[in-house]
């Protein structure tokens, strides 16, 4: 059996078609154009090789006898280059030249997103965006975190992308309540422009101002409540306002004061029938205790077990007054 030379052929020609970030589509003619009656062995048969660019070597990523090829698995933004081998039924081998192609720039994904908004790149971000990843279900999400941040900037260009205002993540949390508990008034402004509502809730019920009294942000319930938002909310666990919470949870007696003011409900119970009175006794918030019952809290008052306010104190070894 005598193998002609290799050769080098012009005529032969690799076509490069669709281009991802992740594969290759080549194709080639099959010179013989004809159909193949005769058994394999006689075929013209094709290998796709691959070069090395580190040996300048060639390895065959395809061998078979189809006229196309998709090379897969290969990275972004990466230049490769290939050269078809035919080899006919009398041995006879061919070259194609050797053809050079960039695979694409990886697609922008919810990972550019976040790095966008923790670096706070409003370029960046709205690249990303503009790119089509805000048809994606990501945009909700990095709203949410962005109102966390400062950058009212980012929750604009966010929105001004479709990302929609009302949207949760998992505890039932919305960008408006976000921005009230890490106390950004100018992205809370910019969400109540948009639509966002002070009626809201979370899975529990926790309304924006019940997050607003836990982040202990004064300027964001000031604007809340001249804004219109109601004072007495309810949750829907344990039935508490925004005093209780307070009353509950941080003691916080210049909260408490704006509530206070706005109208809050000194005498209000929860489900267990306790008041913000009793609850702040329970957590020993002591300048809290001064201000309620200066507030006109009703010591006398009992929960559903029949206890009051200095029953609570006492068995803590407190004392009301």
């Amino acid at each position: 059996l005598v193998i002609s030379a290799l050769n080098h052929r012009s005529d032969l020609t690799l076509v490069i078609g669709k281009v991802t970030h992740h594969s290759i589509e080549l194709s080639w003619m099959n010179e013989e154009n004809k159909p193949r009656n005769d058994p394999p062995e006689r075929w013209t048969r094709f290998s796709v090789e691959q070069m090395d660019p580190k040996t300048h070597t060639y390895s065959t990523v395809y061998i078979g006898y189809s006229t196309h090829h998709l090379v897969e698995g290969l990275e972004s933004s990466t230049s490769y280059n290939f050269r078809l081998r035919v080899t006919r039924a009398s041995w006879e081998c061919s070259l194609s030249p050797v053809v050079s192609v960039f695979t694409a720039r990886e697609p922008f994904s919810g990972k550019n997103l976040h790095q966008a908004v923790n670096r706070e790149d409003e370029e960046e971000l709205t690249t990303v965006l503009q790119s089509g990843v805000n048809s994606l279900k990501y945009n909700h999400v990095f709203l949410i975190m962005i109102s966390i941040c400062l950058f009212c900037s980012l929750v604009d260009i966010l929105v001004k992308h479709g990302a929609d205002i009302n949207k949760r993540d998992s505890t039932g949390k919305d960008s408006l309540m976000q921005a009230c508990f890490a106390g950004h008034l100018n992205t809370v402004k910019y969400l109540r422009n948009c639509g966002s509502t002070w009626q809201s809730g979370d899975t529990d019920g926790c309304t924006p101002l019940h997050w607003a009294v836990d982040g202990g942000h004064l300027p964001i319930i000031t604007y809340m409540i001249k804004d219109g938002c109601e004072v007495d909310v309810m949750d829907k666990v344990s039935l508490w306002t925004p005093l209780m919470r307070v009353s509950a949870i941080s003691g916080n007696a210049a909260v408490a004061s704006i509530l206070l003011q706005a109208g809050a409900d000194v005498n209000i119970r929860d489900k267990a029938g306790k008041t913000p009175l009793m609850v702040a006794v329970l957590n020993n918030h002591v300048e809290l205790v001064k201000l309620l019952l200066a507030s006109g809290a009703d010591h006398h008052m009992k929960n559903e077990y029949g206890a009051g306010a200095a029953d609570m104190a006492k068995a803590f070894g407190r004392q009301v007054t």
